[in-house]
């Protein structure tokens, strides 16, 4: 069973939310989308300054086994990459909600935040 933790919002395509505070969220893979992939190989990260809205594009995660699409759970200005990624992208299957973070977002809209499951949807989601 994946870890799903209780304090993240979840998208229907399995990236995570984590609210930082001050208008910024921290944006991730859940466990089970790494679990799905397998070993990781590759992370592109979108750049530092772009706008992104809900459902955008705005990176690829490739494995062993396929190359997934990364979609904006929520929209706003891309203020961090996680850089350590190129050279280490398997840190997403190391650790999706920690060290395997993969940008944080300045919230256009807070209210959007909402919209996301909690982790109890989560699981019955991915079940």
């Amino acid at each position: 069973m994946s870890e799903i933790p209780a304090d993240l919002r979840y998208a229907k395509s399995h990236e995570w939310v984590k609210d930082a505070g001050d208008g910024v969220v921290v944006i991730g893979i859940s466990d089970y989308a790494q679990e799905s992939l397998g070993d990781i190989t590759y992370v592109e990260v979108p750049g530092v300054g772009d706008n992104l809205a809900v459902g955008d594009v705005f990176g690829v995660v490739e494995s062993v086994k396929a190359a997934s699409d990364l979609y904006a759970p929520i929209g706003g200005e891309v203020i961090e990459v996680n850089e350590a990624l190129e050279a280490t992208p398997e840190t997403v299957n190391q650790s999706p909600y920690g060290d395997g973070w993969i940008m944080k977002i300045k919230v256009a809209d807070a209210s959007v935040h909402h919209d996301l499951m909690d982790a109890a949807a989560y699981t019955a989601e991915v079940a």
